[in-house]
């Protein structure tokens, strides 16, 4: 599918930025609603592929629902995300954790401290990025509201270190990462943090990109839908 949300599309402000990393320079897809009104900050991770347009779309889909929307490319400190996928998928896999995660809730400072901010921040992602969504919910105080979609968990001992409120989106026919639900809702309901899980039946992993076979789009429109809705409830009010 072509892209939803174009580049240069005459309701949104979009252009790529830099800010400061733990690697160095960080690159990134930044997308606002054109004007001068202060809004919340939306950071999307991306999948295992980096940063490709399918990513820098979602980021403007997350603007035009009245967001600062922030996609940073995790591969930047290393030349950014190359066009080969094989290529970036092998980088993508060396990363550093630490520093990458870093890197990670530096975007969510960006956005906290950006002028036209509330101070508000969510987080989302996607595979990869799910996985790497919920380890910057626990890595900062200053994500107010997480959702990370088929996400790898993050390990029970450090869910209570979650501050934000938490909507996780599982696909079906996805066992790998289905295994570690259980585990992460006990921990959530022991540590009393605010969360919901959807599972959304027939769907394989990667179920939201429209780029990829195994789309699924009642449930990605849904999914979406659910997302939204929750940003707005937990960084608008």
């Amino acid at each position: 599918m072509s892209e939803r949300v174009k580049r240069g599309d005459p309701r949104l402000h979009v252009e790529d930025i830099k800010y400061p990393g733990e690697t160095g320079d960080i690159h990134a897809h930044y997308a606002r609603p054109k004007g001068e009104e202060t809004l919340p900050g939306v950071v999307v991770i991306s999948e295992i592929w980096g940063l490709v347009p399918h990513i820098e779309d979602v980021a403007r889909r997350a603007a035009l629902e009245g967001f600062l929307a922030l996609a940073p490319d995790p591969l930047s400190h290393l030349g950014g995300t190359p066009k080969d996928t094989e290529e970036a998928v092998k980088m993508m896999r060396g990363l550093d954790a630490e520093e990458t995660t870093k890197n990670l809730v530096a975007a969510v400072e960006y956005l906290k401290t950006h002028p036209q901010s509330t101070g508000k921040v969510g987080v989302t992602g996607f595979c990869w990025g799910g996985g790497m969504t919920n380890q910057v919910a626990v890595n900062t105080a200053d994500v107010q509201a997480a959702a990370p979609f088929y996400g790898r968990q993050p390990a029970p001992e450090d869910v209570p270190r979650i501050k934000a409120s938490i909507l996780a989106h599982y696909a079906e026919d996805d066992e790998r990462i289905n295994a570690g639900i259980p585990a992460f809702e006990a921990a959530l309901k022991e540590a009393g943090i605010e969360h919901e899980v959807h599972t959304y039946k027939g769907t394989k992993h990667g179920f939201y990109n429209d780029t990829g076979q195994r789309y699924h789009e009642e449930a990605a429109k849904l999914a979406w839908g659910r997302t939204m809705a929750f940003f707005k409830e937990k960084l608008k009010t």
